[in-house]
């Protein structure tokens, strides 16, 4: 999931928890007699005659606009479902063609090359990579999985000195962002590369 889809479910579920909480606290008023029982009386069902005469009143066009709120709402519910498997990650693209030509990046491949430097260095057991975010600023997430007993500073070292500048040159980028997040496991873990 994305940030930008991660925000947007945090969002939705913030206005979804406010409408549930004034919806409790409008039960709990009524079923106490708290509000003015002309409005809202306690002790009636919720369904009373007041609003059986709006239904009665607006009975054939009503029934259409709930039914077009409902279809509204099921379309939501249906964008949401399809934003979850929503990914971040970076297309191929080309960099700035100069006079030496025109150089086309295949990101599977540059995070594949990157995932092989990382995963070459003996502390490490597994790695893969992914390259996520725009042409403009590509950033690189990478998991690893590490020998439990290696020290840190070498799988940093690895990281750091080697593959991340190694990429940056291949970007032809001063910058590139990397998260990693690296796992310790026994050394009997199978060693493996994605």
């Amino acid at each position: 999931m994305d940030r930008k889809t991660g925000r947007g479910n945090r969002l939705g579920l913030l206005i979804m928890g406010l409408l549930l909480t004034l919806l409790g606290g409008y039960t709990l008023a009524r079923g106490a007699h708290a509000l003015p029982q002309t409005m809202a009386p306690g002790g009636e069902p919720l369904v009373n005659d007041p609003v059986r005469a709006v239904f009665a009143r607006y009975d054939p066009w009503l029934w259409w606009v709930i039914a077009a709120a409902a279809i509204v709402l099921a379309l939501f519910g249906l964008r949401w479902l399809l934003v979850q498997g929503r990914r971040d990650r970076l297309g191929d693209f080309r960099l700035e063609s100069g006079s030496g030509g025109i150089t086309d990046v295949r990101t599977s491949t540059v995070a594949n090359a990157i995932a092989d430097e990382v995963g070459s260095h003996p502390a490490i057991l597994s790695a893969s990579a992914s390259m996520i975010g725009t042409k403009e600023h590509p950033a690189v997430r990478l998991r690893v999985v590490a020998d439990e007993k290696a020290p840190m500073s070498a799988v940093r070292e690895q990281l750091s000195g080697y593959a991340i500048p190694h990429m940056r040159q291949t970007l032809e980028r001063d910058h590139v962002p990397a998260i990693a997040r690296v796992s310790l496991e026994g050394p009997s873990h199978s060693r493996r590369v994605r």
